[in-house]
């Protein structure tokens, strides 16, 4: 019997222990060689991890455990792959993972509560989320369109009269201490999340100064060129590109604001990679535009769309996060009027871009309506003063308002 061990790969300089979020392939199931074997989720990221060889698998270690880098999880009987058999016929192999519906069935915190509350077993939901898991659209389907508890009337409203009396809505169905909580661990990513957020506030002297741009120039400019912009370049003129070079040549004139502080030093960083903040099922990542002053608008809206995507679909590596200067986060996408967005360390500070609506605004002492973005950046007063932060996002405003001045570099 040849076996092959296979371990936990390295992830980065400063991880030193991964989570095992799922196998791809069940306990004693033939697997062939780069095939992937199962998903490893770090502090920062998650990422899949293939089969060095081709055999029969063994599991050492259970979906959700958490393990050491280079700690050995699974074994490989080399020797153990489907013979010939006799007449020239071939033994069936096992199934691949993608017909075990224990494995597939993976709801996500929404999902699981919904099937919770309905009492379906997520082995009979199909999932349509990336890897066959079970998203809350699904698990609402599946349960006949029951929401979770939060979407369901208040207990003291009534439902329709029945026997000459109306009746609490769910007194037909008391539910069990046991069913009205449900209690699962916090990811890697998520703890990692909520460490960093604290160590942020915690570390850091933040402020956070406001104003508000006029997006009238940039809605003009998108509809006379987005339709011939797209046909050359393939992209879409995005609000986000124009930030981020408005924030490129802000930190240029404001060169401090691209800094960082290591202990009682100031470190000038003299590039410019920018990280864009991604919403994903998993958590808020930051991955990181390099190399942005170098930079057109369309390959920015390239460059953002692919980290976006690989944040989505769970493949961004650590690299894709680490060493950003400034970061900038918009929360308008969800319908965030204002906000005051937290420091992503040891970056010096953070640009939050919000919602689009039109309000009544003074111009040439003539009261227009206009399309208005809040804009908000916080820093860390310990490098930064409220003078500099606030020319710095004045002159954010200047470019957003005047595009032609990214263009002309004036």
């Amino acid at each position: 019997m040849a076996i092959e061990q296979v371990t936990v790969p390295k992830a980065g300089e400063s991880i030193t222990e991964a989570t095992l979020n799922r196998w791809f392939v069940a306990d004693g199931t033939f697997v062939k060689a780069d095939a992937p074997l199962f998903e490893m989720g770090t502090d920062k990221a998650s990422q899949e991890v293939v089969a060095p060889v081709a055999g029969v698998v063994k599991h050492l270690v259970k979906e959700g455990a958490t393990v050491a880098i280079g700690a050995v999880v699974a074994q490989i009987d080399t020797e153990a792959t489907a013979p010939q058999a006799s007449g020239g016929r071939q033994p069936p192999v096992a199934a691949p993972i993608t017909s075990l519906p224990h494995l597939e069935a993976i709801p996500s915190p929404a999902a699981k509560r919904v099937l919770a509350e309905a009492g379906v077993s997520a082995a009979d939901v199909k999932g349509t989320g990336t890897g066959g898991r079970i998203l809350k659209e699904d698990a609402v389907l599946a349960s006949g369109g029951r929401q979770p508890p939060e979407s369901t009337p208040k207990s003291n409203e009534t439902a329709p009269v029945t026997n000459g009396a109306p009746k609490p809505r769910g007194a037909d169905a008391p539910r069990s201490p046991e069913t009205r909580t449900t209690r699962e661990p916090m990811s890697k990513i998520r703890k990692t999340i909520a460490s960093r957020l604290l160590e942020s506030q915690n570390t850091t002297a933040t402020l956070t100064t406001f104003n508000e741009a006029d997006m009238t120039a940039i809605q003009d400019l998108r509809a006379k060129y987005n339709e011939k912009f797209e046909k050359k370049h393939g992209a879409k003129i995005g609000f986000m590109s124009v930030f981020v070079k408005a924030a490129v040549d802000a930190l240029k004139t404001f060169p401090l604001v691209n800094a960082k502080i290591d202990g009682t030093d100031v470190i000038h960083q003299h590039f410019y990679d920018i990280g864009v903040a991604v919403s994903t099922e998993k958590g808020l990542m930051v991955p990181v535009i390099r190399g942005a002053d170098q930079m057109g608008f369309a390959d920015i809206e390239k460059a953002i769309a692919a980290v976006a995507k690989k944040a989505r679909d769970g493949k961004v590596t650590v690299p894709d996060l680490e060493g950003g200067t400034f970061t900038i986060t918009n929360g308008g996408v969800f319908g965030s009027m204002l906000s005051t967005p937290i420091l992503n360390p040891p970056q010096c500070a953070i640009l939050g871009m919000h919602t689009i609506q039109k309000r009544p605004v003074v111009v040439n002492d003539q009261i227009v309506i206009r399309p208005m973005m809040y804009l908000a950046l916080s820093y860390d007063h310990r490098l930064i003063d409220g003078r500099e932060a606030v020319h710095f996002l004045v002159r954010i405003k200047e470019c957003v308002e005047n595009p032609e001045r990214i263009l002309f570099e004036i």
